[in-house]
C-alpha cells in the first residue's frame, strides 16, 4: 500500500474501519471482515467507490454490495465472544515453529489469520491448521510485501495486527564477515520488519481502528556475543525501529512492542544448533536449554503468551517482555 496508492486499494479498509462499533474496552472496537472478490455479483446492489456510500449500504443491511473497479464486497460481522474476535492477524515466518505457536494463540482468541513464509507448501500447510490463509512472500522484497498486504485487504478487509517474526541467525565475526552476507542478514532480521510494518501502519491509518505492531528482537540486541554480529547488530537495529514506530504511530492508537525471546527450540535453533554450542561449552543439551535463573526450558508456547499478551495490551507501547527464563545478562536497563 504505498503513498499514492489509487482509492480502490484503500478504500476498503477505509470501509471496514467506518462499520466498526465502539468496543465495551476503549480501544477495541468491534470490527468487521470484508472478503473482496474481483467478479461482480449480479445479485449484489451496486453502489459507487465511495467509503460513505459503501459503509451506509452495508449498514443498512446488505450482506454483499458491487463497487464498479474494486468487485464485490462481502461483509461478516464475528460475534464478539473472545479477545480478538474480528480482529486481522499477519504473521510472518508462520510456517516455522515459533510463527505457528504465536498464530495458533491468536486463532484461540479468534483472530483470523494470515501467515506469511518465503515457501508456498509448508505456509500453506500451517494456514490449514489454523483456519487462516497462507501468502508465500520475501519480506526483503518491499514490492513483494505490498502485494502480500494486498491480498490479506481482499481476504479480510484489512489488518489489526502484525506479528514482525520472521528471521534467520546469522553468525560471523565482524572482521570475517562478508559484506554481501552482512547486508543479507540486515534485510531479513531490519529491512524486512520495516516494510511489514509500513504497510501494516499505512492499513491501520486507514482503517481509523489503532493496531498492534508486536517485534521478534532478541537477547543479541542487550546482549551481544562473539561471532553474532550479523544477527546482534540488526536485532538491535530492530529493537530501535520498534520504539520509533510506537513514538510516530502512538497517536493513531497504535501499539509497538518487543519480545525477547532466548534459546527456543526452533527452526533457527535446531537441535544441531544447540548440540555444537553444548560442545563448545561442555554442557549436555538439558544443561544449556535450562541454564537460566529459574532453571526451566522456555518453549515455543511461552514465547507465544508474550506475543499474544501484546497483541492485546492497549496502554503497552514502546516495551519489550523479556521470555528467558532469567538472563541477568540479557535483563533490560
Amino acid at each position: 500500500m504505498a503513498d499514492g496508492a489509487p482509492i480502490s486499494q484503500m478504500l476498503v479498509p477505509q470501509v471496514r474501519g467506518a462499520l466498526a462499533d465502539p468496543g465495551a474496552v476503549e480501544g477495541r472496537p468491534s470490527r468487521v471482515l470484508l472478503r473482496v472478490d474481483a467478479d461482480q455479483s449480479g445479485d449484489a446492489p451496486v453502489v459507487r467507490a465511495d467509503v460513505a456510500a459503501v459503509a451506509e449500504a452495508l449498514r443498512g443491511g446488505a450482506e454483499a454490495v458491487s463497487v464498479p473497479g474494486i468487485g464485490t464486497l462481502t461483509c461478516t460481522r464475528p460475534t464478539p465472544e473472545r479477545a480478538l474476535d474480528g480482529q486481522v492477524a499477519v504473521v510472518t515466518g508462520g510456517a516455522g515453529g515459533l510463527g505457528f505457536s504465536v498464530a495458533r494463540a491468536l486463532a484461540a482468541e479468534g483472530a483470523a489469520l494470515a501467515l506469511f513464509d518465503i515457501a508456498d507448501g509448508p505456509v500453506g500447510e500451517a494456514a490449514d491448521a489454523v483456519g487462516g490463509i497462507g501468502v508465500a512472500c520475501d519480506v526483503t522484497d518491499a514490492g513483494a510485501v505490498d502485494a502480500a498486504m494486498a491480498q490479506v485487504v481482499a481476504r479480510y478487509g484489512g489488518v489489526d495486527i502484525l506479528i514482525s517474526n520472521a528471521g534467520s541467525a546469522h553468525q560471523g565475526a565482524l572482521l570475517e564477515l562478508d559484506d554481501a552476507a552482512f547486508e543479507k542478514a540486515f534485510a531479513l532480521n531490519f529491512w524486512g520488519h520495516h516494510y511489514m510494518a509500513r504497510a501494516a501502519v499505512r492499513i491501520m491509518q486507514a482503517q481509523c481502528t489503532g493496531g498492534a505492531l508486536v517485534f521478534n528482537v532478541s537477547k543479541q540486541a542487550v546482549n551481544p556475543g562473539p561471532n553474532f554480529a550479523a544477527y546482534g547488530t540488526p536485532k538491535a537495529a530492530l529493537m530501535a525501529l520498534m520504539r520509533q514506530y510506537a513514538v510516530e504511530h502512538g497517536a493513531d492508537g497504535i501499539t509497538s512492542n518487543a519480545v525477547n525471546a532466548d534459546r527456543i527450540r526452533t527452526g533457527l535453533m535446531t537441535d544441531a544448533m544447540v548440540e555444537a554450542r553444548c560442545k563448545a561449552r561442555g554442557l549436555t543439551p538439558d544443561e544449556y536449554m535450562r541454564g537460566n535463573l529459574v532453571k526451566r526450558e522456555v518453549t515455543g508456547a511461552d514465547v507465544a503468551e508474550a506475543f499474544l499478551y501484546l497483541a492485546k495490551a492497549r496502554t503497552s507501547t514502546g516495551a519489550v517482555i523479556t521470555v528467558d527464563g532469567g538472563n541477568v545478562a540479557a535483563m533490560m536497563r
